[in-house]
């Protein structure tokens, strides 16, 4: 199977999977459930299950625990797209070209949906079917993905990025921002399939960690890049909007070049982080070569 066949395939998995997920939930609160179904099914692009996927593939972690980790980054992923798109937070009108959660429906049952959804993360987690060793990693999968989820990781970056909106901050502050706010999730995506790997020496881990934590920082100088130079209708969402909310990005710090030069450093960096692995990391290698060379 191809790269672009295998993330379409876990696109697929992923998208049927948190649908059956919505559907199985009591209806006595439709309204909420269908703001919660909008907001993780409306057309993302699954970059981290591929990432959980790919991972998992190559150190032949088994499919239910791989997928049960992609279910709950992806659940507190999807709430904190909610989140962030509020008024009070980035205000934001559209996401991937749909209506924002709090425009679809109204502020209130979009604050609702993104605490539901990451409250479903944590249930998925603790109660997924998963392997016997992966069990007795439950407690330490939890742990991961509530670090990364709060306040040492996104929670702590979105309240840098707000706390640094309209003034200036060094690069090493940006790029402190930005490990958090963006980079904590995709970490986790690794750190967590690393868990669930029976054998996996410390090394490697180290290895596919540098790895992660280059392509986390990488993904956000690839959309600060888009935001200058992308589309609107490939965006999914107005282009320049970071600009008019007096963001701080990496193309506004470094200039447009500068910041294309940091994102090739970074993304070679993962790929001296992949080579020095004793697996096949083609697959890794095409994950990499996807994120920073995608256009929305």
């Amino acid at each position: 199977m191809n790269f672009s066949a295998l993330h379409q395939l876990v696109k697929q998995q992923t998208d049927a999977s948190l649908l059956t997920l919505i559907d199985e939930l009591p209806d006595y609160a439709p309204r909420l459930k269908d703001a919660m179904r909008h907001a993780l099914l409306a057309g993302g692009k699954r970059m981290r299950p591929l990432l959980v996927q790919v991972v998992g593939n190559t150190l032949d972690v088994p499919k239910k625990d791989q997928m049960a980790i992609s279910m709950a980054i992806e659940c507190v992923h999807a709430y904190s797209l909610v989140h962030d798109d509020l008024p009070a937070m980035d205000d934001d009108d559209l996401r991937r070209g749909m209506p924002t959660c709090h425009i679809a429906f109204d502020e209130a049952t979009a604050i609702l949906a993104g605490d539901a959804l990451q409250a479903l993360a944590f249930t998925v987690l603790a109660d997924a079917p998963l392997s016997t060793y992966a069990e007795t990693k439950r407690s330490q999968l939890l742990s991961v993905l509530a670090k990364s989820a709060g306040y040492i990781g996104m929670c702590g970056g979105q309240a840098i990025d707000l706390a640094s909106t309209g003034k200036t901050i060094s690069l090493e502050e940006l790029k402190q921002l930005h490990r958090l706010k963006t980079g904590a999730l995709l970490k986790a995506c690794v750190e967590m399939v690393a868990i669930v790997s029976e054998g996996l020496l410390p090394q490697t881990k180290i290895d596919l960690m540098a790895y992660a934590a280059d392509i986390g920082l990488a993904f956000q100088v690839q959309d600060d890049i888009l935001d200058v130079e992308g589309s609107s209708e490939k965006l999914g969402k107005p282009a320049g909007s970071d600009e008019a909310l007096g963001k701080n990005t990496f193309p506004a710090k470094l200039g447009i070049t500068g910041a294309k030069q940091e994102l090739e450093m970074l993304h070679n960096n993962a790929l001296q982080a992949l080579a020095r692995l004793p697996y096949n990391t083609d697959s890794l290698i095409a994950f990499s070569e996807l994120l920073v060379k995608r256009d929305h």
